[in-house]
Parts: structure tokens; sequence; C-alpha cells
């Protein structure tokens, strides 16, 4: 009987987003492919650094510990070869991830597979491919380059904006159109009116199933980190509360400044449809600027 992943939490990763390929990437833009080829047989036997989402990655495979049904599985999805990934797969079995299976797709976009696979979230450092992947329905983000460091925590903190997130953009273009007193007003006459899924909507569900399943449930905590302030606040929680699904935090900032509060929370990840908020926001924690949204298509146009 084939295997199956109906059951589990499945995450797609590129290599570049779970290990710092810098030096090898550079060798290939400066001297073509062949010369890229070369150099990674070469080192294939040496361990490559973490990446910006290794942290992430380590922790929620660390929870299929706590799990007695279903699970975290982890794919890799690269634009190398079999040939030239062995050293991405020699780097993660140095460092014990348990991550077996694996999409090697020789130049092309291994962004195809991400549906194959029944993934919930596809993290890449390529934005096309990100994009092309939010398209076919899957959360996706572009990892920026961060500047934190790996933790002993065990606790596993994902954090997400709202609009153009976990929830569509609707809000966001009467914003965006006619301003923060319209928003509100918008917002408020439709306080009882659920928003409608936005990109991230079906993994965060994911996640909650995840979080009933873990033995000890204080392993994974999820909070919402919006500009929303009251009234607006309303309507997101009626939307959560329809969808049935539980949040850990709700951090409603009222226009402030994200960063600070994200580094209070100690997050492995945080997601956000806007690239400023995700620029600062990854001073401190591992962030994923999602291109969905009013936001993005203006910033195209612009």
């Amino acid at each position: 009987m084939p295997a199956v992943l109906d059951d589990k939490l499945v995450i797609a990763i590129s290599s570049r987003a779970l290990f710092d390929l810098g030096a090898s990437h550079q060798v290939y833009v400066e001297q073509g492919l062949d010369a890229f080829a070369q150099y990674q047989l070469a080192h294939e036997d040496d361990v490559l650094k973490p990446g910006d989402a290794f942290g992430f990655v380590q922790k929620l495979l660390r929870l299929n510990q706590f799990l007695d049904a279903g699970g975290v599985e982890v794919i890799l999805l690269s634009r190398n070869t079999a040939d030239t990934g062995l050293r991405i797969f020699n780097s993660i079995q140095h460092y014990g991830l348990g991550i077996s299976r694996a999409a090697f797709c020789g130049g092309e976009s291994p962004h195809r597979y991400v549906g194959a696979f029944n993934c919930h979230l596809f993290l890449s450092t390529d934005e096309n491919d990100v994009a092309d992947a939010l398209t076919q329905g899957v959360a996706a983000a572009t990892l920026l380059p961060s500047r934190t460091t790996l933790d002993d925590d065990p606790i596993v903190r994902i954090a997400f904006d709202g609009d153009a997130v976990l929830f569509s953009d609707e809000a966001e273009q009467v914003f965006q159109s006619s301003g923060l007193d319209a928003f509100s007003a918008s917002e408020k006459s439709a306080a009882r009116s659920p928003l409608h899924c936005g990109p991230f909507k079906p993994f965060l569900a994911a996640l909650h199933a995840l979080q009933q399943n873990l033995t000890d449930k204080t392993l994974l905590r999820t909070a919402l980190v919006t500009a929303r302030s009251a009234p607006a606040h309303e309507r997101v929680i009626r939307t959560l509360r329809d969808w049935n699904i539980r949040l850990d935090e709700a951090l409603f900032l009222g226009g402030l400044k994200k960063a600070e509060f994200l580094k209070a929370f100690h997050a492995d990840v945080f997601f956000d449809d806007q690239r400023g908020h995700c620029e600062a926001a990854s001073e401190h924690v591992a962030t994923g600027h999602v291109p969905f949204g009013v936001t993005n298509l203006r910033t195209k146009a612009n």
C-alpha cells in the first residue's frame, strides 16, 4: 500500500532557505552551471551552515516526538540535480534532521511539486517560485535574510499578519483606496460577517489540528500580530471563531511597529504581506514575505 501524507503537516522548503548556500550560488551567478556543479562536487563532504529557516524547521521536526498521531513532514524542493544535491542531504544527515523526501529539479522551478506533496506551506528564497506556489493555492513565503541565531527553546512560535495573510485582502482594499476612517467604519459595520480566507488560513488550520494532537500542547504557540485596533478587532475575532480556530495570542497594535513585539513573542518565523514590515521584522526574527493582495499589486504597478 503506498505511503500517504494526509495525516501530516507538510512543509516544503528550498535548499537555499534551509542552508546557507551563498558561496555556491555566487559561483553559479558568476561562473555558470558547470562551475557550480564542480564546486558542489568538490565540497560534497563539507557541511553547510544553517540557513534562515533552519531553526524553524529543526524545532518543527522535534515536535514529532510529542505526537501520538499524525506528525510533521518536511520536503526538500531544490533546483539542484540529485548529483549536486548530495551535499545537501549529507548536511541534513549531519544535523539529524528528519527529512527523507526531496525533489531535485535540475535547474527547473520546484514549485510545481508543492501540490503533489499536499504541502501546507512552501518556503523559498526565490520570489518567483513563491508567487507561483501561491497561485496553486498553497501558503508560500519568501524568506528574507535574517540576523537571528539558533536557540535551544523547544517551543515553536509562529506569528502571522492578518489581512492578505490569514484573511483575504478585502479590508485592505478599503484601507488602500479610502483610508483609515473608511476602513474602520467598514469593519465595524461588517463585524459579524466573517472575513474570507487568505492564503495562510489552511496552514493555520493544519497547525491548529497539530497542536490538538500534541501530548504537550504548550510546545506550539501561534500569534496574530496585526496593525488593526478597536473597532476593527471584532471582525477578526468572530472570523477565527467561525473557523473554529484558536490562536494563543493576538496583538492589535493600532499601527505600532511590529518588530519589537515579534521579538518579545520570540517568534521563530513571522509572515506578512507588506515588504516594509518584513524587512523591519527580519532584524529580530526569521521572516517570510507573502506576495499576495492589493499591497503587492500596487508595488508591482509602481
